[in-house]
């Protein structure tokens, strides 16, 4: 009963949320004495952002305006007029480009300042590549929390790289804005019986995402996004599953469901309007209801499930290489800023999975749980349809 109320909590935080919400942008500073000039790449999703709902995308003119409102530069605190309005420029098909130039009353004490998009994704992220006369060369992040930027060097103080502590503070946010990450890992804890299942679960899912974070980042692998969002959220709905099928005690029934339903996908993959491809799907289904079956017939599945949780694992580690993928990240820093940014994933579900195994102790010292079987069902349902939700709205063509 403790743990089913951990699900709760993942329904209430599903509940006005689609999923994770990817927002970032690039932006290319040079400043050249006193005059800074700056480029602003936006991929169609994040322009579309700035339209009203149902109206089609923003114009140029409209998107100009919203940056002249929310990109600025000062010198030494006193703002840098801007020579102009913000300029449209022809982008590739999938982007929008725009440029301003500011004129500062000096070189000195520069300081760049964006607060475009926070209000509308509060976990976004605009990727800044500054760059001066000096011939530095540095990357910047811009984040709610980190809206100005100093672009002034000196021969003592030259420009600094976004550090170590930064990309650590990036993974932690991950997953606290990352609400289908936040739903696998509450699945997991209402999975667990006992203090050693969720160290097995939780140590499978950090060496899975470990491995696939790091391939993909480097390199090694190129994951379709789309087919990695909809497998995520195909996660969270057999997690869920299988506490269905060991409350309900018929784990057939729940495989057959499941191998169905993904045997139906497959053929809408065929009819054309699911874009997940047919071997993939096929392949999900075998290998779910498989492990369905298995877990509601042994008597301790904590160890089918590390390796289980290993697999889902990896899925996840795509879906957190995401927004590193896009970063261009400097190959002599690459291995510092992974682990930084792993770190910081371990670090926020370590929080999230404490602080509700906190909470649920707290509610039931206080008396306040429900009965079990009735917690059980109603949360892991809700998780079931969540993640199945998920999965087919992102399987779509």
């Amino acid at each position: 009963m403790k743990r089913v109320l951990l699900a709760l909590g993942c329904l209430a935080l599903a509940a006005g949320a689609h999923a994770h919400t990817k927002s970032e942008t690039d932006t290319v500073w040079t400043v050249s004495g006193s005059t800074v000039h700056m480029t602003d790449d936006l991929p169609l999703v994040e322009a579309n952002r700035l339209a009203p709902p149902g109206s089609g995308p923003p114009s140029d003119a409209a998107v100009s305006a919203y940056l002249g409102d929310h990109v600025s530069v000062t010198s030494r605190g006193r703002p840098c007029p801007r020579s102009g309005t913000v300029r449209a420029l022809a982008a590739t098909e999938q982007f929008r480009r725009f440029e301003a130039t500011f004129q500062c009353p000096t070189g000195e004490g520069i300081v760049l300042h964006s607060s475009a998009f926070f209000e509308k994704v509060p976990s976004h992220i605009t990727l800044a590549q500054i760059q001066t006369d000096s011939g530095d060369f540095v990357e910047q992040i811009f984040t709610r929390d980190h809206q100005s930027v100093d672009a002034s060097a000196s021969a003592g103080s030259p420009l600094q790289s976004a550090g170590f502590l930064t990309y650590v503070a990036m993974g932690v946010m991950h997953i606290f804005t990352g609400v289908d990450h936040m739903c696998f890992l509450l699945g997991l804890v209402l999975l667990s019986r006992r203090l050693r299942d969720l160290a097995f679960v939780v140590t499978g899912f950090t060496l899975g995402h470990s491995v696939t974070l790091a391939l993909a980042v480097t390199g090694v692998i190129r994951p379709h996004p789309e087919f990695i969002d909809a497998l995520v959220a195909l996660t969270i709905a057999v997690v869920a599953a299988e506490n269905v099928a060991l409350a309900s005690g018929r784990p057939r029934i729940v495989a057959g469901g499941l191998f169905g339903l993904l045997l139906l996908m497959a053929l809408g993959h065929v009819a054309g309007w699911i874009v997940l491809p047919a071997s993939l799907l096929l392949g999900a289904a075998l290998f779910c209801s498989c492990y369905l079956l298995m877990s509601g017939h042994l008597h301790d599945a904590a160890r089918l499930r590390l390796i289980v949780t290993l697999v889902f694992g990896l899925i996840h580690g795509f879906g957190f290489a995401a927004g590193l993928l896009e970063m261009k990240l400097p190959s002599n820093r690459l291995a510092e800023l992974l682990v930084g940014f792993n770190l910081g994933v371990e670090i926020g579900q370590l929080t999230v999975v404490t602080g509700i195994l906190l909470l649920v102790g707290v509610l039931v010292r206080l008396r306040l749980a429900l009965p079990r079987p009735i917690v059980v069902d109603t949360a892991s349902a809700g998780l079931v349809g969540i993640g199945l939700y998920w999965f087919f709205s992102r399987s779509l063509i």
